[in-house]
């Protein structure tokens, strides 16, 4: 989402073209701001993240097979490329109003800098000492800037730190400060509200909100919101914003309950928080803008959805999407389950349990497939999935299971998964089958097991590993860690050993 006093913009896939094109809210209706064969999307880091953002009367884009900055006309829809540097990606891209130009992570050669970037193929790098950044934040004046970095082998859910920089009159970076945290964590999301800085860290247990200042160059956090909660997913792409700051001191903001995202506002330094919006659960790249919250939503029911809220009545307006996905087929909706730690272990676990259409009997439980999500640091969302609707209108039932290593429960939990991938996920997994047998949710001699990328490795090591289940699918799954090691892009390039140790201790 971005938006600006040209107007309200998003991307949205199209599948006629196969691409995500640049959406506009018009007076009445959204509209097509690019050209059908002009595909937008940041290859940085492999999984790309902020390719949008709005200046004043324009906006600018990544341009999908080459990877370069243009600008778009939001009325005609005309695109002209900003950028013409070969073999490099940009991504995370915002809008500097004071200097009229586009803040950048540009990627080139295994490298990565922050740059600015005006037309005609300026491009002056700002900050480049470090191995990865996330996209900059800049502050009401322009006059200061905010951003993350993360250095190998880490993952940015792993260890990152939070840098500041002061922006003198050329637009080049002065003062340029890392402020650790306290504690080792991950910090992500750096935003302004006005010239006061506030990021998401999880330093001290979850992803929580922090007021940062340096008086006498000394930092000084200040947490805003203790609910042992996350209030962010982790870091895949440039770019999230779970919160948002609405002036006077108010805010919306994200929190993730028992794998269920709940979106809240407080409109208001002195008003009481409230949750809006609660047919969904899971909300992004939240924006504000002339007394409205836009951001990109997700329910159980419907599929993705741009929602408007209206900050000074709470009112929720659908702009976008949140169609119903079929016209005639009932939504198997979702039930959460959840089960103690076992084996004197301290984490909880559990998932999202799908019935099959036309139930099922205490002397007659259903067969049960039950699905690795990829990442690993991913999350199993309630939110509509039409594989899963496939299955249970074919008799099965269906379990979407959060084992350890998944984000959105807390650092901790997150964590667990270090060095034990392939084992304590199947453990989790047969867990789950197990706790689902037991309450009479699913046949205990038809169990069966799935994963895509990383949980098809998770259902490999389930079908050798595991007596519980009768068959498996591995779909696109890692076979072959070494290998996998050895061809990954930078990014990840630590991350098997962080899941599974020294290449010598590989499966």
């Amino acid at each position: 989402m971005a938006a600006s006093q040209a107007g309200v913009f998003w991307l949205e896939f199209d599948p006629d073209s196969g691409h995500n094109l640049l959406r506009k809210m018009g007076n009445e209706s959204p509209q097509w701001a690019s050209p059908p064969t002009f595909g937008i999307r940041s290859q940085v880091n492999g999984y790309g993240g902020g390719a949008l953002c709005a200046g004043h009367d324009t906006v600018y884009a990544v341009e999908a097979s080459q990877q370069q900055i243009h600008r778009i006309d939001p009325v005609t829809g005309a695109t002209n490329a900003v950028t013409q540097d070969t073999g490099a990606s940009f991504g995370g891209l915002v809008w500097d109003s004071l200097h009229h130009r586009t803040l950048a992570v540009r990627e080139r050669s295994g490298c990565q800098q922050l740059v600015a970037v005006r037309d005609y193929n300026e491009i002056v790098p700002l900050h480049d000492s470090e191995d990865f950044y996330s996209a900059p934040a800049l502050s009401a004046s322009g006059e200061r800037m905010a951003w993350v970095c993360w250095s190998l082998p880490d993952m940015p859910w792993v260890r990152s730190v939070l840098w500041t920089a002061d922006v003198n009159e050329d637009g080049m970076l002065v003062r340029a400060r890392c402020w650790p945290t306290s504690q080792e964590g991950s910090v992500q999301q750096p935003v302004f509200d006005g010239e006061t800085l506030y990021v998401l860290s999880d330093h001290e247990g979850w992803w929580q909100t922090w007021c940062v200042s340096w008086p006498d160059e000394q930092a000084k956090w200040t947490c805003l919101d203790s609910t042992a909660a996350d209030h962010a997913s982790a870091p895949w792409q440039l770019g999230e914003r779970h919160f948002c700051p609405l002036g006077q001191g108010g805010w919306a903001w994200a929190r993730y309950v028992n794998g269920v995202g709940e979106l809240w506002l407080k409109r208001s330094a002195g008003s009481s928080p409230a949750r809006v919006a609660p047919d969904f659960n899971d909300f992004r790249h939240m924006t504000a803008s002339d007394g409205q919250l836009y951001c990109i939503a997700r329910s159980a029911t419907r599929l993705d959805s741009v929602l408007a809220v209206d900050l000074a009545t709470k009112r929720v307006r659908l702009l976008a999407g949140g169609e119903a996905p079929f016209a005639d087929t009932p939504i198997v909706a979702p039930a959460p389950f959840k089960m103690p730690p076992s084996n004197g272990g301290q984490e909880e676990m559990g998932g999202f349990w799908y019935p099959p259409v036309g139930g099922s009997s205490e002397n007659n439980p259903p067969p049960l497939i039950l699905i690795a999500h990829g990442g690993p640091t991913s999350t199993a969302w309630p939110v509509f999935n039409p594989q899963v609707q496939f299955w249970c209108h074919h008799g099965f039932a269906v379990a979407d299971v959060n084992y350890r290593g998944s984000a959105g429960f807390g650092r901790r939990f997150r964590m667990a998964l270090a060095g034990n991938w392939g084992q304590s996920d199947v453990e989790d997994m047969e867990r789950a089958a197990d706790h689902l047998v037991a309450t009479g949710r699913a046949d205990a001699s038809r169990l069966f097991v799935q994963g895509r990328s990383s949980g098809g490795y998770t259902a490999l090591m389930a079908m050798i590993r595991s007596t519980r289940f009768r068959a498996g699918a591995s779909l696109f799954g890692v076979s072959d860690p070494a290998r996998l090691r050895e061809v990954t892009h930078r990014f990840e390039s630590g991350y098997l050993d962080w899941l599974l140790g020294a290449p010598s201790d590989y499966p």
